[in-house]
């Protein structure tokens, strides 16, 4: 499926060269009077390499066609979280590089979807949200409105992010795993 380099994200698959590689950063870059650009960092996912390169805003990029299967995470042995698919109970491992910022958010149990590339596990999609417990943030001051800046709270899972100041330690949260974001208080 083609498409332009301007809509390269963070975490997509696409085919580069015949081999399917993961985009670890982009950033799009206008230099003066010259055409828009798109650099990123690339990281094929057949051989663990990563490379730089440089997409024209022109260039068309194509995702590879990828399958998720639904799968719920089991633990982590230091090196490889283990997953298992909940219609076979067939279990696969990825490393921490292949995972990359979602390991933070894996806890076991966690049904999630593992991204398969011709028959190879090479990723997991978070889920859009998540209900987290707060463990650990600053006391509420009498002086906190809505508009007052966030604070940070650290998350049951380990994980930091930045709560409004009205969150207490032992709240449940709805957050956005894949941007690290504050959604709502869970009622």
């Amino acid at each position: 499926m083609a498409q332009s380099a301007n809509d390269m994200r963070k975490g997509m698959v696409i085919v580069f060269e015949g081999a399917p590689c993961k985009v670890m950063e982009f950033r799009h870059h206008t230099p003066g009077n010259l055409r828009a650009m798109v650099q990123a960092r690339l990281r094929n996912l057949k051989t663990g390499s990563s490379f730089e390169h440089r997409f024209r805003s022109n260039d068309t990029i194509e995702r590879a066609m990828l399958e998720q299967h639904d799968m719920e995470y089991l633990y982590s042995d230091g090196s490889q979280h283990h997953f298992m698919n909940t219609e076979n109970y067939e279990q696969v491992a990825l490393s921490e590089d292949e995972l990359g910022d979602a390991a933070q958010w894996l806890m076991p149990g966690l049904k999630i979807e593992v991204e398969f590339y011709n028959g190879t596990p090479i990723g997991v999609k978070l889920p859009d949200s998540m209900e987290l417990t707060v463990t650990r943030t600053d006391p509420i001051l009498k002086s906190a409105t809505v508009s007052n800046s966030n604070k940070p709270a650290t998350l049951e899972n380990g994980v930091a992010i930045s709560v409004p100041p009205f969150i207490t330690e032992g709240e449940r949260i709805r957050v956005n795993p894949t941007e690290s974001k504050y959604i709502e208080r869970v009622k």
